[in-house]
């Protein structure tokens, strides 16, 4: 094991700029939201008393983060957990890698949960998934819990092999309140946000017991390598909460969030980064020759919209059992941009012309002929002079002469494409869970029992469009030459399960089963592919824990079993290659043992954890560091490629030494390799070896930190240390071990001035000492990790 230098991090006590705070509502140490600059008490990262690992945030790890960041980084510096973004803000969710305990989520892979207020976010990929950070802004996070390893039964995703993550949305305030918050950075980073709270609606039964807030914001920014980025989201949202007596709670909550983000590409050779590791290959300047403009980063772009929202009804029917339902609705829509340095010839015009060059016809469906370079003034296709060697050495290690425009003659017109894929997905569902307490005797039992339900459809198509005028820009027609493909995918899920826990005296033991039943089709709109639909259904996947709280106070040891399951994903639909009959759903079978401590100054866990994974499917990428494959539409196949065997040990140590002091350290070792296919062939064109190092996960995490605060000043310095990754399935490829550090420092006032009735300002430096990494992986390639950033933000309560 690497033995690591001095490294400080911890929790503060002090206001979250200018958002609501992180605290668990079963923390032994806990805070109250309050008005900008208020004192708060320290919130540890601590656990619930669960059989399984399981973390929330702390107010320090709040302050180490810009309101102008995506809230997936608040959980980067709990054990287990690998957060890795293209920027220091997270604007760019084709770059943003999560990991936990040996499982992914990023480009290629889906392998962890993730919920918002208990609610399922419908998947995490990039094509016509959504992360967490669409759904919840900065301002209205209350906190985040990662349930590691075994989780929650009820837990709603079917992707948590390892594990879920759910955000949870603040509650409004019970005071009413108008929220400013002003934030700046590097980068051209802006962030203009306005809540506000309603306090009690009204003095009769049911108003004076509900309670509304409502927030807009704005935030923008550019990237960090060449600023030619133009990022930019805007956020509203609202949550109601009201009692409607002392036996019945309805919570609502809607959010709608609309994104565009332009993304850093990832590098695919250790040479790539030798050469300059402050460039991922990607321009800020058209040139007019199409070749290189294909990575001009503002035609490397994502545009998302979506809209959230729910309804939860929760019930006491008496003293012993309690009903909980909610309905939701979400709608996710958008595209992906690339420029492909061509036009893609897919009408036979004969001699009259490129009606793909003139605009004057779209083709939908098919296949294409070949591909346009250049033209001349009438639109016909021109041919490279015979014997020209090319010039052009950039992008992709350079081209051949019919990209080169030094090989046609003079009035020769460039051409090339704006490929949009479109994403559009829309999903209903229904949960409801039933809490029964009784006794058996004199013992205490708790059933547990619940369903979830879900109609969702997927919608993608994908069109080219002429670059109106290659040599100027990357304006594009509105009008498409080419509608490639267009797809449905329709889904129905069902998830039932049922738990049963006993209070043994100073045991509790918990047994419980779930399954999930799970239907997915493709519907070809064109009908050139099979229309198909797949039974995903899992086994009745079992699940068993215990809790031993010790006859020393504070101090219990927890074990915990399941089999986890993801179904397969309506990814794998899109690739007609694939041989859906021999796909199988992924499984995993997770095992962990640990301790837990807690009393007013000390928070200590400790977890080990054994986890196989089995029926990992593996997707051949069409992008590699030769460049794109634009043509490639949805060929390509997944496959299942053996699986993965993941062990690891935990520990968190969370102190507070004074009454101004705290200390916080998280230790993580993971030993993540491949289990082989049993077909060494398969093996072998994936590049996996069993017995290889997984690739994206680092043997060893360590977060040490310190925090300081007296009266109104708060200030933290926290570091990372992430150990050696591989980037390559074989191995082949390795990234060093790296450091980062993050120092906060924060005033705040609670003095009244007129309207105004406090104050918080926060200064934060990320990548203090501008450590150059590789971070995030996946696909076989790694984006460059973040320099340090410098941002600000003010927060004035009214």
């Amino acid at each position: 094991m690497s033995i690591i230098k001095t490294i400080l991090r911890a929790d503060a006590v002090a206001k979250a700029i200018g958002v609501a705070f992180l605290v668990s509502p079963t923390a032994s140490v806990m805070a109250q939201s309050s008005a900008a600059g208020s004192q708060i008490e320290e919130v540890f990262v601590t656990a619930k008393s669960e059989s399984f690992g399981n973390n929330v945030v702390s107010d320090s790890m709040k302050l180490a983060e810009s309101p102008i960041s995506s809230i997936n980084k608040m959980i980067n510096k709990l054990p287990g957990v690998s957060v890795q973004e293209g920027d220091t803000y997270g604007f760019d969710d084709w770059s943003t890698t999560i990991a936990v305990r040996g499982f992914q989520n990023s480009l290629s892979e889906q392998q962890i949960g993730t919920t918002v207020d208990g609610l399922p976010n419908g998947n995490s990929n990039y094509g016509g998934g959504t992360k967490a950070n669409r759904y919840i802004d900065s301002g209205n996070l209350g906190n985040a819990e990662v349930s590691q390893g075994t989780a929650d039964i009820s837990s709603r995703s079917t992707e948590a092999l390892g594990g879920t993550i759910n955000f949870v949305t603040d509650d409004p305030a019970d005071e009413s309140r108008a929220r400013v918050q002003v934030a700046s950075g590097e980068f051209d980073a802006k962030r203009y946000a306005l809540r506000y709270d309603t306090g009690s609606l009204g003095t009769g039964s049911v108003l004076s017991e509900t309670r509304a807030w409502l927030s807009v914001s704005h935030q923008e920014a550019t990237d960090w390598i060449n600023q030619s980025a133009e990022n930019e989201r805007d956020h509203v949202a609202a949550k109601l909460v009201s009692n409607l007596d002392n036996d019945s709670k309805v919570t609502a909550y809607i959010s709608w969030d609309d994104t565009h983000e332009d993304n850093f590409q990832r590098l695919f050779t250790d040479q790539e980064f030798a050469n300059n590791k402050e460039w991922d290959q990607l321009t800020n300047v058209w040139t007019g020759t199409p070749y290189i403009d294909q990575v001009y980063r503002q035609v490397w772009s994502t545009l998302r919209e979506n809209l959230f929202s729910y309804v939860k009804f929760d019930h006491t029917v008496n003293e012993n059992i309690s009903l909980s339902t909610a309905i939701y609705y979400h709608n996710n829509e958008g595209r992906g941009d690339w420029a492909p340095p061509y036009i893609a010839d897919v009408i036979d015009d004969g001699s009259s012309g490129n009606s793909e060059v003139l605009g004057s016809k779209t083709a939908s469906s098919g296949a294409s002929l070949g591909r346009i370079y250049f033209v001349d003034a009438q639109g016909n296709t021109l041919t490279p002079q015979t014997g020209c060697v090319s010039s052009l050495t950039f992008p992709y290690g350079g081209a051949d002469s019919a990209y080169d425009p030094l090989c046609y003659g003079q009035g020769a017109i460039p051409v090339s494409s704006y490929r949009h894929t479109h994403y559009e997905k829309t999903r209903t569902g229904i949960t409801g869970d039933i809490d029964w307490q009784t006794a058996v005797g004199d013992i205490d039992n708790t059933v547990r029992a619940g369903f979830w339900y879900e109609d969702a459809t997927r919608d993608e198509y994908r069109d080219w469009h002429k670059i109106t005028d290659a040599r100027v820009g990357p304006e594009f027609d509105n009008t498409p030459y080419w509608i490639q493909y267009d797809r449905s995918y329709p889904q129905e899920q069902l998830k039932w399960y049922i738990e049963d826990s006993l209070a043994l005296g100073d045991v509790t033991v918990t047994f419980g089963v779930k399954q999930f039943l799970v239907d997915i089709a493709r519907k070809d709109q064109f009908g050139e592919s099979t229309n198909v639909s797949v039974d995903s259904d899992s086994d009745v996947l079992p699940s068993a824990g215990a809790v031993w709280f010790t006859p020393l106070e504070g101090l219990e040891v927890f074990a915990g079993y399941a089999e986890n399951f993801k179904a397969i994903s309506d990814q794998v639909l899109e690739r007609p290659d694939s041989n859906l009959s021999s796909i199988e759903p992924e499984t995993a079978e997770n095992m962990e043992l640990g301790i837990r401590y807690r009393n007013n100054d000390w928070f200590v866990s400790a977890t080990y954890y054994d986890i196989e994974f089995d029926n990992r499917i593996i997707f051949l990428s069409a992008e590699t560091e030769t460049g794109p494959d634009y043509d490639v539409g949805t060929n390509g196949t997944y496959f299942n490629a053996g699986g993965i065997d993941s062990s690891g040990f935990e520990l968190t140590v969370d102190l507070r030494m004074t009454e101004t002091l705290s200390l916080y350290t998280a230790y993580t070792y993971s030993d993540s390799s491949y289990l082989g296919t049993g077909d060494s062939t398969v093996d072998s064109s994936v590049g996996v070896t069993p017995g290889n190092t997984v690739a994206g996960i680092p043997e060893e995490q360590l977060v040490v930190g310190l925090d300081w605060t007296a009266g109104n000043i708060s200030a933290g310095l926290s570091t990372k240390y992430t150990g050696d990754r591989y980037i390559r399935f074989d191995n082949s490829w390795k990234s060093d071990a790296y450091t980062t550090a993050d120092a906060y420092l924060s005033f705040s006032s609670t003095e009244s001035y007129g309207d105004v009735d406090g104050w918080t300002v926060n200064l934060l430096v990320n990548n203090v000492f501008d450590k150059d990494y590789l971070g995030g992986i996946a696909g076989q390639g790694a984006w460059i990790g973040a320099p340090r950033t410098v941002s600000l933000s003010a927060t004035i309560d009214f």
